[in-house]
């Protein structure tokens, strides 16, 4: 493991965090040399994930510093190696949360790369070559092609980049469990924030009926007016929970904050499914009852593969979905990780990288 490798000659500006303060800074630091399988990037635009904050801050003990975070990822292709064949120069294109995977194994084979065991993040990781993976927080990105996708012209790119992480986490569990295809169906979706806003985009545009569960009463005017909710439940609310027991067939649940999944799960109907993208830091409580007795699954999902991303960007492009995002420049990263620390956004924060430019592309 390295930072670098003497392949890596190009220099690139971009932001950086240094220690577990977590503070971002302006950086200096090198990427490779485009190689035939790779594609180079001037970086438009990168969203800023609650991920990229955990790991500034070093909270899961994993950071490598210097970190440079962003996973969410969209510009135009300057140059392609000369075994890519899907992307020419002047694309626009999007890379999500992977850099690498084995690409061997039957997930990779299967193209679920995201559950390869070799699977390597677009930052923090380590690539083929043994060097530290930079993300999107910089001016320029040097991909390998296998995980690089396409956007629809119709989309804005500072909008559409939150869909390589956002999107791609809430369409993977969707498409599993036939949510994708198959209108008609009432779906559940717990907390409204980065990942529950594109759920409910996804649902209606999906033909499904869309109630949002949440604790705070001040969502549902949101949910409802804004997004186009169908209902609104108030979880913390004994009498709503009662009346709306055994009525949904499919709930994603987004929170990562600790709570119970037994009050959700008396939501569903008999062989309904909860399928959970959230991440809290502590194990989940999940009594058996609600399970036994209503024939209940419950499935975890984490991002996606590559086809699935850009099926998914190509659903959005069809379906014109974006996300709602607050725009900042790189000298706003700090206020806006503070902002994300204490959950003031609606409904994600995306960098303006090229702040030279007033092309939208």
């Amino acid at each position: 493991m390295a930072q670098t490798t003497p392949n890596h000659t190009q220099k690139v500006s971009g932001w950086a965090a240094h220690d577990s303060s977590g503070k971002i800074t302006p950086y200096i630091f090198t990427r490779r040399e485009n190689g035939i399988n790779d594609v180079t990037i001037r970086v438009l635009y990168c969203g800023i994930c609650h991920t990229d904050l955990h790991q500034a801050r070093n909270d899961w003990g994993i950071t490598m510093y210097p970190i440079v975070p962003g996973h969410e990822i969209t510009g135009v292709i300057t140059k392609v190696g000369s075994n890519v064949k899907r992307f020419k120069e002047g694309d626009r294109v999007g890379v999500g949360c992977l850099a690498a995977s084995c690409l061997v194994c039957e997930f990779c084979i299967n193209s679920q790369e995201n559950y390869c065991d070799q699977m390597q993040f677009s930052y923090n990781g380590i690539f083929w070559d043994g060097s530290i993976t930079y993300g999107g927080y910089s001016k320029m990105l040097v991909a390998d092609h296998r995980y690089v996708v396409h956007i629809p012209g119709n989309l804005p790119m500072d909008a559409a980049a939150p869909l390589l992480c956002a999107g791609i986490t809430i369409f993977s569990p969707m498409k599993e469990n036939n949510m994708v295809a198959s209108p008609g169906k009432k779906m559940g979706i717990v907390g409204l924030g980065g990942l529950g806003h594109v759920a409910v985009k996804f649902g209606k545009a999906f033909g499904h009926h869309v109630t949002v569960i949440s604790t705070s009463p001040s969502k549902e005017k949101e949910a409802k007016l804004r997004l186009g909710a169908d209902n609104f439940i108030l979880s913390t609310s004994a009498e709503q929970m009662q009346e709306a027991r055994k009525t949904l067939d499919f709930i994603i649940d987004t929170v990562s904050g600790h709570h119970s999944l037994g009050p959700i799960l008396e939501l569903l109907k008999v062989n309904g499914t909860l399928a959970l993208v959230g991440a809290p830091d502590k194990p989940f409580e999940m009594p058996s009852f609600p399970l036994l007795f209503g024939k209940r699954t419950v499935k975890g999902s984490v991002i996606g593969g590559m086809a699935d991303t850009q099926e998914m960007m190509d659903v959005c492009g069809k379906q014109n979905i974006t996300c709602d995002i607050e725009l900042i420049t790189p000298d706003r990263i700090n206020e806006a990780m503070e902002r994300l620390s204490k959950n003031d956004v609606r409904y994600r924060f995306v960098i303006d990288i090229a702040t030279d430019s007033s092309n939208k592309l």
